[in-house]
């Protein structure tokens, strides 16, 4: 009778009450260690046990794939992430098994329960859950991945979660709308406790609820619970997940939960909740509710209820006392996996460029990125190829009576028609939409390349970009990884670029542990880095001078479908003994016409073509000072705090005793770039000012 009625069998009642009241105590354990200074942060999932240990009872770890955020902790244990692993990341130990003690507590991680390891960013979860859901649409798309059923599970779900505050955030929005429009198996649970730290949710959401607010999104399923209720969770999260694993769109939960103890140790709530709506929290309490309902339906007596507590009290003393006997991780261990341990795009592997045979007729930029891309997917059917207007015609039927669109600058054009709209395809005007899908493919195994059409254009991805691309595989470890590329044309000199289509600002991204930066200068290198960017194993910002792309000093006959050059490795392109310009990107060629007017006077520049900005090639830089004692660092980036101020700086620092003459920069002047083509050429360094360079730092 009592299974009948409750719907969930006794002895899992009983298994969710441990878990449930486990979680707790693991929060009251972590305050306690908080205040004698052996933990170091705490925040806490008071509150919400009931509905994630229902959400649990129909999702499958190590099948389903879960973005669970900060206050999951229940989640976490009920798919077998333990309280001594809990434990582990709140000590700071270095076996921490969620991310060696780099993130905060309550960061789960677990690739082999498929738990993606979360940053404390908000929000910026959605879109990548968006992006693993997508890999498995991928997968089950692409037939040509000989493997591809390993990689996906035909009613797979995509669990992602978070507190009400953060539906607040524009990528919430972006993925219901990507989520939607695909019909991806993504499970939303929003966990409404009614407060974002300390604004309530009437001032966060208009109308006060998130579930109303998103009701007029096609194929959504939407309902609402009361999350401290284990029953009706359940029974609410049953449906939802029914919908999703048939594969009829996404769903959004919306569980409204208590938050019972303050947002995290750092936050006093008393400071802006009265006690009387505390109390009213306090009476919805779902490890009060649970055990009631146990007793009450004569599961378990008081007694055999106390025994479940006290059973789990002993398991978290004694995890805590194992967890603090281990020590912190060693200090030399702090630049571990910025980078792949595994591949090394500088190594001699990626270095084809002295066995080069050329052949066929010359081709620009353009020509030769296009067919880089061409044949490394021909060569690996996992690439996918995203971004705005990068396919020929969305509409592929339109395909055989127009000519196609395949990017601004037509890098990706007839990209779709060969390889289909499964791997080339369109995004929303959404630069972190693109960036967050591809990071959640690549966590899975996919090699997306992603186009972001212009550099200026960036920023709106810049949390993507920022927090959480460079940073997955160090975050966790190297538990996690996402290999991808992304493609950007960047730079001025276009003659009424303007403001906004003419930025250079590279050390944005150079300045950023995680990320390799490249930038060629001609079509020849933009093919071999354009490879080995595909086939190293980390992200990669690979960046295209928007002025290179079609000029005919920079073209090449086509090197072959193996040519790379490795990351770090500059080359000399103009060998010189009176003065070094280190450069790179436009700056090259107008370096190279101001040396060759120097040669004229009587001064010999040697020009050096970094190509790589980030690793660079510093021993390149060392051994043409060391011949010339003179240094002039040219970039197009602004000359305050810019790419070249690093070079200069570290020239200075490090070969002081071989120069003759003070480090000189060229650069751009520290304002934007106008639209009026005079102005433009006062705002970026031109070849005059290379050449003025040199006849000082010569004469010095």
């Amino acid at each position: 009778m009592v299974e009948r009625r409750l719907a969930i069998a006794p002895a899992t009642l009983v298994s969710a009450y441990r878990t449930m009241y486990t979680a707790r105590r693991i929060d009251d354990k972590e305050l306690v260690l908080k205040r004698q200074n052996r933990v170091y942060f705490q925040i806490s999932g008071a509150g919400h046990e009931a509905v994630l240990i229902a959400s649990g009872l129909h999702l499958r770890p190590a099948y389903d794939w879960f973005f669970a955020y900060y206050r999951d902790r229940a989640l976490a244990l009920h798919l077998g992430i333990t309280p001594y692993d809990q434990l582990l990341g709140a000590v700071a130990a270095k076996d921490d098994p969620n991310s060696g003690a780099r993130q905060m507590p309550s960061h789960w991680s677990n690739p082999d329960l498929h738990v993606f390891s979360r940053s404390s960013a908000t929000g910026t979860q959605f879109l990548q859950a968006v992006g693993a859901a997508e890999a498995g649409y991928r997968y089950s798309l692409i037939k040509e991945i000989e493997d591809r059923a390993a990689h996906f599970k035909h009613d797979e779900i995509v669990y992602v979660s978070a507190g009400d505050g953060t539906t607040s955030e524009g990528e919430f929005w972006e993925s219901l709308n990507t989520a939607c429009n695909l019909k991806l198996p993504v499970l939303y649970l929003i966990e409404d406790n009614g407060y974002a730290i300390s604004v309530p949710v009437e001032v966060q959401t208009a109308g006060g609820s998130i579930s109303r607010l998103v009701s007029s999104f096609p194929g959504l399923y939407i309902e609402e619970c009361d999350g401290t209720d284990l029953l009706a969770s359940y029974e609410t999260m049953g449906r939802a997940v029914e919908y999703v694993r048939e594969r009829r769109g996404p769903a959004l939960v919306h569980a409204h939960v208590i938050r019972p103890y303050s947002h995290s140790q750092s936050d006093d709530e008393s400071a802006y909740r009265p006690a009387e709506e505390r109390a009213i929290d306090a009476a919805r309490d779902p490890i009060k509710r649970l055990g009631d309902l146990l007793v009450g339906e004569r599961i378990l007596t008081r007694e055999e209820l106390q025994r479940v507590r006290d059973e789990a009290d002993a398991e978290i003393n004694e995890a805590a006392e194992r967890a603090l006997m281990i020590p912190q991780p060693p200090k030399d261990s702090a630049t571990l996996y910025v980078y792949s341990p595994d591949v090394d795009p500088t190594s001699s592997e990626f270095d084809t460029e002295d066995k080069v045979n050329l052949s066929g007729n010359e081709g620009t930029m353009v020509d030769l990125i296009n067919r880089c891309l061409y044949e490394e997917m021909e060569r690996n059917p996992r690439i996918v190829v995203l971004g705005e207007d990068v396919a020929d015609a969305s509409r592929a039927e339109y395909l055989n009576r127009i000519k196609g669109k395949g990017g601004v600058f037509k890098v990706t054009a007839n990209l779709q028609r060969r390889f289909g709209s499964d791997r080339v395809y369109n995004t929303p005007l959404a630069e972190a939409n693109v960036i967050g899908r591809a990071m959640g493919m690549a966590a899975r195994g996919l090699k997306p390349v992603a186009e972001i059409q212009f550099f200026d254009y960036i920023w709106p991805a810049f949390m993507q970009m920022r927090d959480e691309v460079p940073l997955l595989r160090w975050r966790s470890n190297n538990s996690w990884k996402c290999p991808m590329v992304v493609r950007v044309p960047v730079g001025g000199y276009l003659k009424g670029g303007a403001i906004y289509h003419s930025q250079s600002g590279v050390s944005t991204f150079t300045s950023i542990p995680g990320w390799r930066v490249v930038m060629p200068s001609t079509a020849l290198d933009a093919n071999g880095l354009l490879r080995t960017a595909i086939r190293s194993d980390d992200p990669v910002l690979f960046l295209e001078h928007k002025h290179l792309y079609r000029q005919t000093y920079n073209k090449s006959r086509y090197p072959g479908a193996d040519f790379m050059i490795p990351f770090g490795k500059a080359k000399v392109a103009r060998e010189g003994t009176d003065l070094t310009i280190v450069t790179y990107g436009a700056l090259v060629q107008r370096s190279l016409v101001a040396a060759k007017q120097a040669a004229g006077k009587g001064i010999d520049v040697e020009v050096i073509d970094l190509r790589s900005l980030n690793p660079y090639d510093w021993q390149a830089i060392e051994r043409s000072v060391r011949k010339t004692n003179r240094v002039i660092v040219a970039y197009e980036d602004f000359a305050s705090w810019g790419y070249g101020a690093e070079i200069a700086a570290r020239v200075a620092d490090e070969l002081f005793d071989h120069l003759d003459a003070p480090v000189k920069r060229v650069a751009a002047l520290d304002c934007f770039v106008a639209y009026a083509p005079d102005v433009e050429d006062a705002t970026l360094p031109q070849i005059e000012d290379v050449l003025k360079a040199i006849q000082e730092i010569a004469a010095y």
